[in-house]
């Protein structure tokens, strides 16, 4: 079900949504128009960050090219007394085809805000996962 922007919950719950039924319009709707998504290239050595653009074309990308997503959402690790730092392991699964089936799990570490609806918003991601 689509939840309700207005608790961080109904964030988690949209996120998981979007992923599950692979729609955009959804996951949209959580990022913040200044969002920066950042994640850590070993390859290079470095953070590597994006804009909200960027991570909708990704995103979609992935939407586009898997059979299915499996999102779990697990403990909430941290939380800051404002609910607007949260740092919380998941468990993802993508299926691209029978024979290739990538498990990716970590943590999010998010910074969130409330728009000007009253509305919580992704504003920075912070990915702290295995792949």
């Amino acid at each position: 079900m689509i939840s309700d922007l207005s608790s961080v919950d109904g964030v988690f719950k949209n996120f998981q949504y979007a992923y599950t039924f692979k729609d955009t319009l959804i996951y949209s709707q959580l990022l913040d128009k200044n969002f920066v998504f950042t994640y850590r290239d070993y390859n290079i050595g470095a953070d590597v960050s994006w804009r909200r653009d960027e991570e909708m074309r990704v995103t979609y990308g992935l939407f586009q090219n898997s059979q299915r997503l499996d999102l779990v959402w697990n403990n909430i690790v941290s939380i800051s007394g404002d609910s607007t730092h949260i740092v919380r392991s998941f468990n993802l699964t993508i299926t691209f085809n029978p024979t290739d089936i990538v498990y990716i799990d970590g943590k999010v570490n998010l910074e969130l805000n409330k728009d000007t609806n009253n509305k919580w918003k992704i504003i920075h991601w912070i990915d702290e996962s295995n792949f």
